[in-house]
């Protein structure tokens, strides 16, 4: 062949991969998405309720745990014997507690009384709003997978490293002097 011949080129055909399943960007996806799956052959659930008619779940967040009582009311929440509001003075972290509720479509029809130990206001929010959120699913354990799919049953485990020696934190050196 001289090099002013040119060989044909043959086009391969461009295959394209599936598309991926969006993720949920709203609240409405979320709760088709968590129907969709719970009911594919799962086991019904049976509640788990005390003679008051409350649910009781543990709650934890870094150092932090909640011990957590739902039963049905007006919205009221409690905590260590404090209004919410008096308790967790930032808007943030009410509303980090309040999220659960309304992610199930349960806001105002639980009253909450919780009791927390250990750790900061924001890691004492975080355990409160666990201990909320599994509390819900033994009341109404339909609520379940919408809870499971915005992420609210699963324990944050990251907690602070631990000190090392030889290091003035975890890993921060001390200064060093060349001369």
């Amino acid at each position: 062949m001289s090099d002013t011949e040119q060989t044909p080129v043959t086009e391969t055909p461009v295959v394209q991969a599936e598309a991926a399943p969006q993720t949920a960007h709203s609240l409405a996806d979320l709760k088709d998405l968590a129907v969709a799956t719970a009911a594919a052959d799962t086991p019904k659930r049976e509640p788990k309720r005390d003679a008051l008619g409350r649910s009781y779940a543990t709650g934890r967040r870094k150092d932090a745990v909640a011990r957590v009582w739902v039963k049905p009311g007006k919205g009221e929440i409690t905590i260590n014997g404090k209004p919410v509001g008096v308790y967790f003075a930032r808007p943030v972290l009410r509303m980090l507690i309040t999220q659960p509720f309304l992610v199930a479509d349960r806001y105002n029809q639980f009253d909450v009384y919780c009791t927390v130990t250990g750790g900061g206001l924001s890691g004492q929010a975080g355990a409160v709003r666990h201990g909320i959120s599994r509390a819900l699913t033994y009341y109404e354990p339909e609520l379940r997978p919408i809870l499971k799919m915005a992420g609210f049953l699963t324990r944050d485990s990251r907690v602070v490293e631990r000190k090392k020696y030889g290091k003035a934190k975890a890993r921060r050196s001390f200064q060093f002097s060349k001369r």
